[in-house]
């Protein structure tokens, strides 16, 4: 574990909890208690504290506006350096965690957590600093990986045995005590519109009749040919799957570039 001097430093405390509720129960007091603990215990002053709460991840403006705040006062020489529980809290990602570490080094400042000590800037004479730091950060966000993988897996086999996994259920069908169970209303529409089909209605004339006796779509709105087609052919709703699944992987890419960028921005 690294050591810090005794000199007193002026440190702005930085805390974060993610929407996923932080399972692990490790909230903001508790961290900003930790954090508390350690510098005292180590003659540092906390002169500001800044927090990112139930950011969702998808925004494209900057969410993490307490970071940004954080960042702002080391820029401002109101601090010597930024304390956080620990590496994960300043950031989810490995690659944004490598970004914030390196405009707070960047402004001459000085980065702290209170499960470690003081994390030093890269040095080329010690590429093992560098290295040992980098292993940990691929090795927590592996951990989150297959948590996130057991978790979706669990999902996917109570689904597999028809139980309710997650997510809204289909049309005719309701979650009733976590467990999916007919939507009579909805059930009679869709034998309906199986009916129609039946009789050699198209998808679009389906669509229009529904309109027309003002019924409602799952989430209230107007029917479309493509949310009929979803209904009425399994292909269908599968390549609507398959889609929808590559499109959130495109955005969840898309945001963690963003994210770095919007912190290695603040180095010009």
């Amino acid at each position: 574990m690294a050591t810090t001097p005794r000199t007193s430093l002026r440190l702005a405390l930085y805390l974060r909890v993610s929407t996923g509720g932080q399972l692990d129960g490790y909230g903001l007091d508790t961290q900003e208690a930790d954090c508390r603990r350690w510098a005292n215990k180590n003659g540092h002053r906390i002169v500001a504290v800044r927090t990112d709460g139930a950011v969702t991840g998808k925004s494209t403006d900057d969410e993490r506006a307490g970071l940004t705040e954080a960042l702002a006062i080391l820029a401002d020489g109101q601090a010597d350096g930024l304390l956080a529980p620990n590496l994960d809290r300043l950031a989810r990602e490995l690659t944004v965690q490598e970004a914030a570490l390196s405009v707070i080094w960047a402004y001459g400042s000085r980065a702290f957590t209170a499960d470690h000590g003081e994390h030093l800037a890269d040095d080329e004479d010690d590429p093992m600093r560098t290295f040992v730091r980098h292993v940990m950060g691929a090795a927590a966000q592996l951990e989150r990986g297959l948590i996130v993988k057991k978790l979706k897996g669990g999902r996917r086999a109570k689904a597999a045995k028809g139980g309710y996994a997650h997510g809204a259920p289909a049309y005719g069908q309701r979650a009733a005590d976590k467990e999916l169970t007919v939507d009579d209303d909805e059930a009679a529409v869709l034998a309906q519109m199986r009916a129609w089909q039946t009789e050699g209605l198209s998808i679009r004339a389906i669509a229009a009749k529904l309109n027309e006796a003002e019924i409602p779509t799952k989430r209230g709105g107007m029917w479309h040919p493509t949310t009929v087609n979803r209904l009425l052919s399994p292909d269908a709703r599968a390549a609507a799957r398959r889609q929808s699944a590559q499109a959130r992987a495109a955005e969840r890419e898309l945001t963690k570039r963003q994210r770095a960028d919007k912190i290695l921005s603040r180095l010009t």
